[in-house]
């Protein structure tokens, strides 16, 4: 069952859904789907799946729903919150083919951000992303993203090494990007 916390035209974001730990799994041994995430080279069941779902939900991570057919699409949310700080990570995937390049990424992330900064009073959020994955950046940048550096040679995948880019947002900028 999906609740409507975040909602905007497209999707809105609802708490996770462990009932939902075999689609995650699904999606997350497609390694279409995985290319661009840390979870490339593992192999993920049902159960191992649900705990980390179960771990996940208690914190600041959210389903992805499309708002017209209440299918679940991804997943969104934040790590390593330092209310001190006022700082976070976010990570986002979409694990239905069917739904990329089509926005959805794009609102969620946007709407995870505004709840961020405003809920829970982050000033900075950072990302990270590997060089290869152009259509995230050009999204990130978009968004209001501004790459912070870069580790170099830092991951190695599908026989080459790649850099993996650090970027972040501050809620300012966010809002002067996003009105």
């Amino acid at each position: 069952m999906y609740f409507k916390k975040m909602i905007g035209e497209k999707c809105y974001l609802s708490p996770i859904d462990i009932s939902d730990a075999e689609k995650f799994t699904e999606w997350l041994n497609d390694l279409e789907v995985t290319v661009n995430l840390q979870l490339y080279n593992t192999a993920i069941n049902v159960e191992s799946e649900k705990s980390f779902l179960d771990n996940i939900s208690k914190e600041h991570n959210y389903s992805i729903i499309d708002r017209e057919t209440d299918e679940l699409i991804g997943n969104c949310g934040f790590m390593g919150v330092d209310h001190l700080n006022q700082t976070a990570e976010v990570g986002i995937f979409i694990g239905n083919k069917n739904y990329w390049n089509k926005g959805y990424g794009t609102e969620a992330l946007s709407l995870l951000l505004d709840y961020g900064f405003k809920a829970l009073n982050l000033h900075n959020i950072l990302l990270r992303v590997y060089d290869y994955n152009k259509r995230a950046i050009k999204i990130y940048e978009k968004i209001g993203f501004k790459i912070i550096g870069e580790r170099r040679e830092a991951l190695y995948r599908n026989l080459k090494k790649h850099n993996i880019i650090y970027m972040d947002i501050l809620s300012e900028e966010y809002y002067e990007n996003n009105q």
